[in-house]
């Protein structure tokens, strides 16, 4: 007699503790944590402006109206539309295979500008160093850092440095604002994902993740992968220049991966969104690493990875031209936005049935960006 294959969205666990007094390492994970901590703290209290009651009523309720939160930040002066953002790294260690800090800084906020769809053009660099740090090491991550602004096409216009006693500072901190151009007719949003479109991601998972812990733990895997850390601005353009406001909304894969960043636009759209197994790509090396140390690879982060998600009628074309790009050769469809289930991201398996992708409560791998 055949066993029905249950329902993923009828079965029910309890739901984790997420109420704490003081800061945990999970809220700076891109999980559950993080998300409330935004949602519950951080938010009510910048959406106050001046003039306007702070209490806690009238802030949630422009928080409720506000745009759903993005990489950047879209604002408009002189006719002009700017992305602008803002980003912090302390990953442990300085340096790993396929990069370091600060070629990971410009990077990181470089693609964050490029998610909301503009071209990168102005960074500062604020470093945060501890006492004690060879001037050596610090030049080469500054020359990092020149190296990468020259690959991404932008400069380093402004910055800061500050240093900290020997053992309260890790090494170094960088922090990095970004300021892009948004071209006109480009409106990248998660508010815009709309049921019936695709989902695209650029290429395989959890490179960068693996490759900072192998390094961090002193784990040897045979062929250790080296992190896919890249500028994906160029890909970006590619991609508006060709289908303009047809890209309804793009994400880069970072903390807590393509989970995270599936959960996060299916709950600010209220939308849902299945993801098919088959269709996304791990390479051997992640998968061995992930299945040795107990790790889901959807989870696990990237730094030059990106989803895009656009109306079917145009996947096709959205696909041939990030293949086109030297960093998305192995791009696939992965999915589709569904009206079922919103806020719910739901992974079909290779052999049918299914499973929910849920946000992490707690935190799989820190400190990697």
């Amino acid at each position: 007699m055949a066993v029905p294959t249950p329902d993923p969205f009828q079965l029910s666990c309890p739901v984790p503790l997420d109420i704490h007094t003081t800061v945990q390492m999970a809220h700076g994970g891109g999980g559950r944590l993080m998300r409330g901590l935004i949602e519950r703290m951080l938010l009510p209290a910048f959406a106050a402006r001046g003039g306007e009651a702070a209490g806690a009523g009238a802030a949630a309720e422009r928080v409720a109206a506000r745009e759903p939160p993005h990489d950047s930040a879209v604002v408009e002066a002189g006719g002009v539309r700017l992305a602008f953002t803002t980003d912090s790294f302390v990953v442990s260690p300085l340096f790993f295979p396929g990069g370091d800090i600060g070629k990971l800084a410009v990077c990181g906020t470089v693609n964050d500008l490029a998610m909301a769809g503009a071209k990168p053009a102005w960074l500062s660099c604020a470093l945060i160093l501890e006492e004690g740090l060879p001037l050596e090491t610090l030049g080469r991550i500054v020359d990092s850092m020149r190296r990468a602004a020259e690959q991404a096409g932008v400069r380093i216009v402004t910055g800061d440095t500050k240093v900290v006693d020997h053992g309260k500072g890790d090494g170094v901190f960088i922090n990095t604002a970004g300021i892009g151009l948004v071209p006109a007719g480009v409106d990248v949003s998660p508010r815009r994902v709309v049921p019936g479109d695709a989902v695209l991601v650029s290429g395989d998972l959890g490179r960068h993740g693996i490759a900072i812990l192998s390094v961090r733990e002193g784990l040897h895997f045979e062929g250790t992968p080296e992190s896919d850390c890249a500028p994906l601005a160029g890909m970006v353009e590619m991609l508006t220049a060709r289908l303009g406001p047809q890209v309804h909304c793009l994400r880069d894969l970072t903390r807590g991966g393509l989970a995270a960043a599936l959960n996060e636009i299916a709950l600010d759209a209220q939308v849902g969104i299945r993801l098919e197994e088959e269709a996304v790509a791990v390479s051997e090396r992640v998968a061995g690493a992930c299945e040795l140390l107990g790790l889901d690879p959807l989870y696990v982060a990237n730094e030059g990875r990106m989803l895009a998600i656009v109306p079917a009628v145009v996947a096709g074309e959205a696909l041939a031209i990030l293949r086109a790009h030297p960093l998305a050769r192995e791009a696939a469809i992965v999915g589709e936005v569904t009206a079922a289930h919103p806020g719910t991201v739901e992974l079909r398996g290779r052999l049918g049935g299914g499973r929910i992708v849920d946000l992490l409560s707690g935190e799989q791998m820190p400190r990697i960006c």
